[in-house]
């Protein structure tokens, strides 16, 4: 019989997810919206991740900060962002490369970049 810790549990529930949800384009700008679930146990008072933006041609597009501003503790918020001079249809893929500023309680950068989890519902390919 195997033995599972009881901390591995916690490790999975224990996340920041970002679902980019939907994308909308105006002729000037791409709008990104993303749907963030603080499934920490300390709530978020300010994150920032380092997010680069790639064409459909995986060339890198725009090196960009995302402030997904305060997260309250297992709860969800939706966040958009305007991407001026892109057009939804020539974003490939978004890469998080990072955690640029997590405050909030005891939280360090290492424990929000550890617990980063992103997704997608579009066709846009959403990397960690």
């Amino acid at each position: 019989m195997a033995l599972v810790p009881v901390c591995t549990l916690a490790e999975e529930v224990a996340h920041i997810g970002i679902e980019l949800n939907a994308t909308e384009s105006d002729g000037q700008a791409c709008t990104l919206t993303f749907v963030i679930e603080n499934g920490l146990l300390t709530p978020i008072d300010v994150l920032v991740t380092e997010t680069v933006l790639f064409t459909a041609a995986e060339q890198v597009e725009r090196l960009t900060l995302f402030d997904f501003g305060a997260l309250p503790a297992a709860r969800r918020r939706v966040r958009q962002f305007a991407v001026e001079g892109l057009a939804c249809d020539d974003l490939g893929q978004i890469l998080f490369n990072g955690t640029e500023r997590c405050e909030g309680g005891d939280l360090t950068l290492e424990t929000c970049d550890a617990a980063l989890r992103a997704s997608t519902r579009t066709s846009i390919e959403v990397l960690r």
